[in-house]
This record gives C-alpha cells, structure tokens and sequence, in this order.
C-alpha cells in the first residue's frame, strides 16, 4: 500500500481532522485543562495513538506518530491554530466564532477551513492562554487583554458581550523583529528618512509615533528605539508587553487590570509617575490612551528627554488634538492655551504612519513642531508620502519625497554630534 509520498495531503488533512474530533470527543476538556502538563500530555497521548492505530489509513508507523504528535500539539497548543502560529506569513488571526477562522497575510484578509469543536473548545483555548499571564476571562471580566509567548498580541471577547460566543483575536508579532533594513527594503520609509530620525533619537528629541490601528506603530517604535545609546537607562511602559528593546539597561513595566472583586487595577498613569521615581534617562510608552498623557508631557519637559511614545490617530494634527483632549482627561482644568504650550515644548516631531489600501505600511509624513502661533500648535512636514496612482495588480504607487523645509532641530542635533546632510532634505524616492 502507498505510504504518505502517494497519500494525498488532503486526504491526510481529513483523516487529522477526523482524528481530533474523535479524540476531543473521548476526553474531559474541563478536567484536562486542570492537569498537570507533562503526565496529561503523555495520558492523551496514549489514546491518540490507540485512535490513529485503529483507523484503516495507508500510513507507515513513523507517518503515524507524526499525526498523533500533531494531535498532541493541538491540544496542548491553541488547538486549530497551531499552523497558523508556525506560518510566518500570516500577520493577524481572527476568530469570530468557533467555526470562522480567518487571517490576514500580505494586509489581505483571508477565510481558512480550521475550526473549533464548539464555543466550549475555543473557550479552553482562550483561558489557556490568559491564564499564561496571570490574567483571566469569564462572565464577570469577559475581555482581557494577554500576550503569547513569541510577544503577539491577544484580546479576547465572550459572552454576554460576543453575541455569537467567544471571540479571540490575535496580532502576531514575526520571531525575528524587524529591523530598520527591512523596513527600507518593505519601502516603508527611504534611507534619508531613516537617517534623519534615527539622529532625532540619538539627538534625544522626544517622538511621538501616530497611526491607525494596524498601522504599525509598535514596528516603527522597535525599530526608533533601536537607536538609543546602550548607556542609557530606559524604562518601557505598556497595557500588554510588546516592545522588544535589545539595550542592556531596560526596565520592562506592564499595567495591571482588577482582580475578580474589582481592585488592585494598576493603570499606565501611576506606571508613568512611578517611572519618574526610577532615574530613568528615557521614558518608552507603548501608547498612550488616557490622563497618562499630562503626566508623560511633563516627564518630556523635566529632563527626560529623548522619550517615544505612540498614539492613534490619522494625521499629526489629528494626534496632538487627541493628546489635547488625553491631558483633559487628567482633570486638572489647565487652560487650554497652557496645555497646547506644554505638548508644544515638549513633543518635537510626529511621525505619522500608515497601512495603505493595498497593504503595505508607510511612513505617511514626518512632521517636526515648531511652536505657537498664537493659540495654534505650530507644525511644518520635513518628509511626505506623495500617493499617485493604484496599478493593476491594485498596488499604491508614489513618491517619498523631502519638502526641502530644513527642520529647526539641526542645529540643536549638530550641537549633540548629529549633523545632518542637507541634501537629506532634497530627496526623492519613486516606489
């Protein structure tokens, strides 16, 4: 009988699957789920093997421990998503409900043929997850937000919010960062555009990164962050650890969410006072969301110079406003020419990034502030993204180009050993 070269892979597919459902169907999820790892694995295991034997499949025994490794895998792993999860192509999973799984690769979303058992399997999954980090989900508290263990993203949604039963949603993050070459070589930024930001960071000027969501805004901020000197003492501030900093001298905070009685929250902003206790030469927030804002501007404004953070948002404009209305939130019933001022003095440049209509990810604009003028916040762009034309093949065609503005803060980076060329302020790219 022909071995698995002449098995259809297909067929073999069916047979794995049939093979899960069947196993599923035999064990106790809830109590499963309670074992302890290594004697569970080894118990099931057992039966996966008894099952796979049983079937009448032209498999050879080495291809037949394969398939019950397989099996093992996904009920110990994320169950149907574990291919995913090894495909480096696919950025986004998203599952809707148990039997509607899709993904996104290449920025284009995409149906698969994966599914759960039911709502309760991809229940087990959810929690299997979150409870990695110490977080937990059920009727009381029924979204979270947690990471797996490569650094992708997870939120999750149950019922009685999710209508139609649990909802989980994953942003996944590649096991190699990408690095500052590959964002050159994606065309999401020119060389000119990274020389000048990346002596922005080493000059210590304070960044904030704006997009919408998707729009790669943690990337760009790994990538910027990758320019601070090994020196300094950097202290990184999220909602769910993402940043992936390769300096020696890091300190990692993470907020917390309240307990099953509704306490012991902690939010970013008493992160963000705390960090200020911490002697920190740089101050990274993930993203800033809330009345953290005050408190990060005067961080910028009191020696903390240097300091990223990102923000959403769909143009600089649009993310100083929101900022605006994030130091509103605080409370403090600052003037509002008063708190224009402070995020004038204290945000250098934005830089606005993108996720275009066919996919791909580009630095939009690099705007640097310039002051008041009279109540307004005073910005001009030192880089733009000129948006042409869409191709055949739907591709977005344009030009990075420099404005020719040569930006205030030369001086002040020449003074810090920056010097900038001024021919990175005449270049233009075609892509």
């Amino acid at each position: 009988m022909a071995n698995l070269q002449g098995f259809e892979r297909a067929e073999y597919q069916q047979v794995k699957a049939d093979l899960h459902r069947k196993i599923l169907d035999r064990l106790d999820l809830e109590k499963l789920g309670r074992s302890q790892g290594d004697s569970a694995r080894d118990e099931v295991l057992v039966v996966i093997r008894n099952a796979v034997n049983a079937e009448v499949v032209p498999l050879s025994f080495a291809e037949r421990e394969k398939l019950s490794r397989e099996i093992l895998d996904e009920i110990f792993g994320l169950g149907p998503l574990e291919p995913l999860l090894k495909d480096h192509s696919v950025s986004d999973i998203l599952v809707n409900r148990y039997d509607r799984v899709y993904i996104e690769r290449a920025g284009k979303l995409e149906l698969t043929g994966l599914s759960f058992k039911d709502s309760a399997h991809l229940m087990q999954i959810i929690e299997r997850i979150v409870s990695r980090v110490g977080r937990r989900v059920d009727e009381s508290s029924p979204m979270v937000d947690a990471r797996l263990p490569d650094g992708s993203r997870v939120n999750a949604i149950i019922p009685p919010l999710a209508i139609d039963g649990p909802c989980l949603s994953i942003r996944r993050f590649g096991r190699e960062p990408v690095t500052a070459r590959n964002m050159i070589e994606n065309h999401s930024l020119t060389e000119a555009m990274l020389e000048v930001l990346s002596a922005m960071v080493k000059g210590r000027l304070n960044i904030l990164i704006s997009g919408g969501t998707g729009a790669g805004k943690t990337t760009l901020l790994n990538v910027l962050s990758g320019y601070i000197p090994n020196s300094d003492r950097i202290v990184t501030i999220e909602d769910a650890a993402e940043l992936q900093l390769k300096q020696e001298h890091v300190v990692r905070l993470e907020t917390r969410p309240p307990n099953i009685e509704g306490k012991g929250s902690v939010r970013q902003r008493q992160l963000v006072i705390n960090s200020l206790r911490m002697r920190p030469d740089r101050i990274v927030v993930g993203e800033v969301r809330g009345e953290e804002a005050f408190d990060m501007l005067q961080a910028m404004n009191t020696g903390h110079e240097g300091s990223l953070t990102t923000v959403h948002a769909n143009s600089p404009r649009d993310a100083l406003a929101r900022i605006e209305n994030m130091v509103s939130m605080a409370n403090l019933n600052i003037p509002e020419r008063a708190v224009r001022h402070q995020i004038a003095s204290a945000v250098h440049a934005v830089v606005q990034i993108a996720r275009l209509s066919d996919g791909t990810r580009k630095v939009i604009t690099v705007s640097e502030i310039t002051g008041m003028d009279r109540d307004l916040i005073a910005m001009q762009d030192i880089f733009e993204f000129e948006r042409q034309s869409v191709d055949e093949n739907g591709k977005v065609r344009g030009i990075f180009r420099a404005t020719g503005t040569r930006p205030q803060f030369a001086d002040r980076l020449a003074t810090a050993g920056a010097r900038l060329r001024p021919a990175l302020f005449e270049a233009k790219v075609e892509v």
